[in-house]
């Protein structure tokens, strides 16, 4: 990850997955990360092993792994989370890692206020996908971030995720808005916050 000096383009953060490597739910993440660059951001992929943290406790011990979420999301101008759907609801392991920015709210930008936020939910049936769907949305909600007008909500068929990769183009289109529209925010927004007026 490049810092901020060294490369002005904003930083979209992708958070999700599962423990299954090439899951369908990490599968779309990395697709929608990859639209991003595409659209200009330059980004960072959390998936599983990188996210699966002890259970989040406000005054616990913070592992490395933890402090680097952390950090990672302090710098983020963007973030993108993908989440399976677990009995119609977002995974543990993904809502335990964003119960992690509770430790960014003393910072001068609280949580993730003002931070563009990308949706993806994939589920074995629809009614699991919109649930996830909207379920991400509240959490964004309430880190002060603000949801893309646009979040994806994918039934997951064999026939549409294979070793890694999707073989819809439809599904394929509904992650790259995904990345698209978290970049497009987070460019407007990084060059907001570093523009100086001429004196």
């Amino acid at each position: 990850m490049s810092s901020a000096a060294q490369d002005p383009r904003p930083l979209v953060v992708g958070i999700g997955g599962t423990t299954r490597p090439a899951s369908s739910s990490e599968t779309g993440l990395r697709a929608a990360l990859t639209a991003a660059e595409a659209a200009g951001a330059r980004t960072l992929c959390l998936t599983a092993h990188d996210i699966a943290l002890p259970f989040y406790e406000p005054h616990g011990p913070r592992t490395r792994e933890a402090l680097r979420l952390v950090e990672t999301l302090r710098a983020a101008d963007g973030v993108i989370v993908a989440s399976p759907g677990y009995h119609g609801a977002i995974s543990g392991l993904v809502k335990n890692a964003l119960d992690y920015a509770e430790d960014l709210s003393g910072d001068a930008r609280a949580y993730l206020d003002g931070v563009p936020v990308g949706c993806i939910a994939v589920a074995y049936g629809n009614q699991a996908a919109v649930a996830v769907l909207d379920q991400l949305r509240t959490v964004a909600h309430a880190l002060r971030g603000f949801p893309t007008p646009y979040g994806a909500a994918v039934v997951a068929r064999s026939a549409t995720f294979h070793d890694g990769r999707c073989a819809d183009p439809d599904v394929l289109a509904q992650f790259a808005m995904v990345g698209t529209q978290v970049a497009g925010f987070a460019t407007r927004n990084h060059a907001h916050a570093t523009f100086e007026p001429v004196a």
